[in-house]
């Protein structure tokens, strides 16, 4: 601990500072209206931190992503979404036994009551599956609501969101193409499930791959948290309000409905088709996205927090190759993916601007390559993500001194002035 100072008017404020495990500083500016009157403004929160957390570290400018402070990189080899899950959730690796109770529970808790299934008839044929997997889980409250207030039940509590969840996905696709809904299979692991449920038909078995559910098991680790992003960050403020888990996942699921957060990878695969269909040579793509008067834009490049190549995408970049040889088959998508980041890669105006390839580049073209249609994109990164959520939400309810979230802003409207009665009022100009 340390102080900073604050002068103001000529007058000075003694602040104290901290600085986490790995060396981010911080200046403690909680009681900063009490001492001084003044709030501080900064759009986007960039430079605000709203918690202390010890779950994921990013280090942006080194490229650097750690879960509970392990690398990134060390679950590629052998990729278990669900011991991930666990780590995220609870702060350490699994044991042997506690791993298999836990995968046990999803076993036992991927079914819906069949009550709720047939919620899903009343949502329009196209309804955005988002909207279906949002309305899904807060739906979820009304039928497993006695375990809320009960923290000794947390476990089964977020066994059966995460649990549960892959079905309401796999059922929302199956209304949106009008085929019927499968159940799920308890012989089978939780990746190659939420495939099945999405995939089989009643009088054919989809079989899965193994090297397809190691695909599939790395997007999701990938995608399980990312620290105070937008959606994490709805978790935590409808969380503050003591709301429970599944309402505050579902708000979280909302904030990554937006194109800006978890839709990106859609846009990439759409430039991606555009190129393709368009006639467009990825050089002369290149050569648009760096005109400022072109509305053409190189998506998937650059993130808010890394300034380096994101680790996800160079990890997904590896599993579309190991994914593609093994089904013997090339996807002009990628092949023009490949071009576009060799040549951006190379390019000064985008190493000026630390403009690497980040999570979603590569994201969409291995869910393609999966068969995932462009459409449950985002549902797939809500999956993934749903473990940091529940852990994020959990280190909040469990913190001593939690408030409320509740910000300042600053006002700009108009002064005070009287109520004019309708009779007097004059319209407005134009």
């Amino acid at each position: 601990m340390g102080t900073a100072t604050l002068i103001i008017d000529g007058k000075s404020y003694e602040l104290p500072t901290f600085v986490g495990s790995e060396g981010e500083r911080a200046i403690d500016i909680s009681k900063l209206r009490e001492k001084t009157g003044y709030i501080t403004y900064d759009p986007g929160l960039g430079n605000t931190g709203m918690c202390k957390s010890a779950i994921t570290y990013i280090d942006g400018d080194a490229g650097i992503l750690r879960y509970r402070g392990i690398p990134i990189e060390q679950f590629a080899e052998h990729p278990n979404f669900i011991e991930v899950a666990w780590l995220l959730i609870f702060g350490r690796l699994p044991t042997k036994d506690e791993l298999a109770r836990f995968s046990e529970r999803l076993t036992q808790n991927a079914p819906l009551h069949e009550a709720m299934r047939h919620h899903f008839e009343g949502f329009p044929v196209n309804a955005p599956p988002m909207a279906v997997v949002s309305a899904m889980i807060s739906t979820l409250s009304c039928f497993h609501y006695h375990l809320f207030n009960d923290d000794s039940q947390f476990e089964e509590l977020a066994a059966r969101l995460i649990s549960k969840v892959r079905t309401i996905a796999a059922y929302a696709y199956k209304r949106s193409i009008g085929r019927p809904y499968i159940y799920p299979d308890p012989r089978l692991r939780y990746c190659a499930n939420l495939l099945h449920m999405m995939f089989s038909m009643p009088y054919d078995q989809y079989i899965v791959d193994p090297d397809i559910e190691d695909a599939l098991n790395l997007v999701f680790i990938l995608h399980a948290d990312h620290e105070q992003n937008c959606s994490t960050t709805a978790v935590r403020v409808v969380g503050s309000s003591r709301a429970n888990l599944f309402a505050s996942c579902a708000a979280g699921v909302c904030a990554l409905w937006g194109p800006l957060h978890g839709g990106a990878n859609v846009e990439v695969m759409e430039m991606l088709e555009k190129i393709h269909q368009g006639g467009l040579t990825p050089e002369k793509y290149i050569e648009l996205a760096k005109d400022k008067s072109s509305p053409v834009r190189l998506m998937g490049f650059g993130h808010r927090v890394y300034k380096n190549y994101d680790p996800r995408a160079k990890m997904l970049k590896a599993a579309c190759d190991r994914v593609f040889a093994k089904l013997k088959r090339r996807d002009p998508l990628l092949d023009i993916a490949r071009k576009l980041e060799e040549l951006a890669l190379k390019d000064s105006y985008f190493i000026e601007r630390k403009l690497y390839p980040n999570v979603d580049f590569y994201s969409g073209i291995l869910f393609r390559a999966i068969g995932i249609p462009t459409e449950m994109f985002t549902v797939m990164f809500a999956i993934g993500r749903l473990p940091g959520w529940i852990a994020q939400w959990k280190e909040q309810h469990d913190e001593a001194n939690a408030k409320i979230v509740r910000p300042r802003q600053i006002y700009t409207g108009e002064t005070q002035h009287d109520y004019v009665p309708f009779e007097q009022r004059r319209a407005p100009s134009a």
